[in-house]
């Protein structure tokens, strides 16, 4: 690595975590510059402007989710397993996403849809590879007959996507992490009786 790719990943693991709690319009310059111990002119030398700043810290934010969602998505077992374990890891994870500011898929969602249009789009392919990754657990269970052939698997890995992204909401929005937990059990209880 570099010495200017390594400044660049010091910046981003530096400013990543203020871009989660405090989104890119909340973060100033002077955030960044202080967190950093950098200067402006160092932090524009490795960034072209904030929109491409955020769009790092959003990736950098995102591989926590990614490998979780890779971990549980790709084990084995069989589709309602898969599930299981998504679920899992997000009761095992939510004290984590919840201390960094809460779900950065989230956060950036609610940030980028009226700006930050390169941001934007990464979060929209972020949704749309979640939702694509949770069909195909699905049509798997269809096809091996573990799962109602009538359930539609796009609506159901909706359901999934918007349950849990929900129940942070909720956890975060009243500062109260106990909530999560039951939340994410009863959307269990109701998917499995959808798709069973």
């Amino acid at each position: 690595m570099t010495k200017a790719e390594r400044t660049k990943q010091f910046i981003i693991e530096k400013v990543a975590p203020i871009f989660n709690k405090k989104g890119a319009y909340g973060t100033s310059l002077n955030d960044i510059t202080e967190a950093t111990g950098l200067t402006k002119g160092a932090i524009y030398g490795n960034f072209q402007d904030k929109d491409t700043l955020a769009l790092a810290c959003f990736e950098h934010n995102l591989k926590f989710f990614q490998k979780g969602l890779y971990k549980s998505l790709v084990s084995t077992g069989n589709a309602w397993i898969k599930l299981e374990k998504l679920f899992g890891f997000y009761e095992d994870g939510f004290q984590q996403v919840y201390l960094n500011g809460g779900c950065a898929l989230m956060n950036s969602t609610v940030e980028a849809d009226d700006g930050y249009p390169l941001l934007r789009e990464r979060v929209k392919k972020t949704f749309e590879i979640w939702r694509s990754e949770l069909e195909g657990v699905i049509l798997e269970g269809q096809e091996s007959g573990e799962f109602k052939a009538e359930a539609h698997a796009s609506d159901m890995a909706n359901l999934i996507i918007a349950g849990i992204e929900g129940a942070i909401l909720i956890a975060k929005g009243t500062q109260d992490m106990t909530g999560f937990n039951s939340l994410l059990n009863h959307l269990k209880t109701i998917v499995e009786k959808e798709l069973k």
